[in-house]
């Protein structure tokens, strides 16, 4: 049975799978964020790292769909894992609903799978922790323990807030309308952006479940905007950013393996009136001009607090949020923000 506002009973994200070329790397930086690896896929080269809610499958297989993926994408986001009361009515009822069959796909993981976002896979888990519970965890009966587990202070990640595609221009709607159809996700906001030298325009999509959104972006005008660059390095669409939530931003970064980890530079200038505009804000002002860390608010005695990396893995980046009773996504820093990346992109010679 499913509800007619949340048709495949979704229930939020369980885990984000990553293929690359360079897995080495890859998995520096999952260290660096201070995710622990403990256990692997059984009779599958597949590590599982963990840090609080949030689960990361690092995939070295040397054949069939990740390593495909991976050739064709460079470091990637090649699948997610999400949440539904029973995998198999999720599965049928989104192939009912338009989506298509991921279930022949050459050694993908042993779940029922659809094709997603620039042809990655959504898997359907109906194994999973509910408030403290659980129904016998995927990571309990399909993975074994590593002889050599690599443990990592918790560096305060708690979840996966939300997760960002990157489109081709023109090709919004159709992305908006696969979440739409097949899942019914909600638009809640429509942001069009501009920086000096580029633009772009972005939906925001809600889960029908609300544990997570998902902003669709698409480039305008030249293509040497962030999106179309994303696009051309990547070879299609895609993940751009995963957004990890922390209770308390200051002290994650404080952790954060800077060796590993580079974030970007926000303009001086940001901070001469930020405070006058959001001046509630509760942590360390220096602490936050320090870290260079974004502040936004939606309305009075709320806020959120966000900085981003510059690319990690080929064009993906990560954000780190927090939010105190704000369910913005930054709005307020978005000309800064998208201003920042321009200069990046500057100092690489693509604008």
């Amino acid at each position: 049975m499913s509800d007619s506002k949340n048709p495949l009973n979704l229930c939020g994200i369980e885990f984000t799978e990553y293929a690359s070329p360079d897995s080495d790397f890859m998995e520096k930086a999952f260290y660096g964020f201070g995710f622990s690896k403990t256990k692997k896929l059984k009779g599958r080269d597949v590590d599982y790292f963990n840090q609080n809610d949030i689960h990361f499958l690092l995939n070295r297989e040397q054949a069939g769909f990740s390593k495909e993926f991976a050739k064709s994408h460079g470091p990637a986001i090649c699948s997610m894992g999400w949440r539904v009361q029973d995998a198999q009515f999720a599965h049928d009822e989104a192939v009912k609903r338009g989506a298509k069959s991921a279930e022949g796909v050459e050694n993908k993981l042993p779940y029922p799978a659809i094709f997603g976002i620039g042809d990655s896979l959504i898997y359907f888990i109906d194994n999973f922790a509910v408030e403290g519970k659980n129904k016998g965890l995927i990571y309990e009966t399909d993975f074994e323990p590593i002889a050599e587990p690599v443990i990592n202070e918790d560096k305060g990640f708690l979840a996966v807030d939300h997760l960002t595609n990157n489109v081709y221009q023109g090709t919004m709607e159709k992305w908006a309308d696969f979440y739409k159809s097949i899942f019914n996700f909600t638009e809640v906001r429509y942001f069009d952006i501009k920086g000096v030298k580029s633009a772009l325009v972005s939906y925001a999509l809600q889960s029908p479940c609300g544990k997570f959104c998902i902003p669709i972006n698409e480039g305008k005008g030249e293509k040497t905007n962030q999106i179309d660059e994303y696009l051309d390095e990547y070879n299609g669409p895609g993940v751009q950013h995963l957004a990890f939530l922390t209770d308390d931003l200051v002290d994650s970064l404080d952790k954060l393996d800077r060796s590993v980890i580079d974030t970007l530079h926000i303009v001086p200038e940001y901070y001469d009136e930020i405070f006058d505009r959001v001046p509630w804000v509760k942590e360390d002002k220096e602490k936050i001009r320090e870290h260079q860390i974004l502040v936004d608010s939606q309305k009075d005695n709320s806020y959120l607090l966000q900085i981003f990396t510059k690319n990690l893995f080929g064009p993906i980046f990560i954000e780190m949020i927090q939010r105190v009773d704000d369910k913005g996504f930054g709005e307020g820093n978005f000309s800064t923000l998208f201003k920042s990346i321009e200069l990046n992109q500057m100092e690489r010679g693509v604008l």
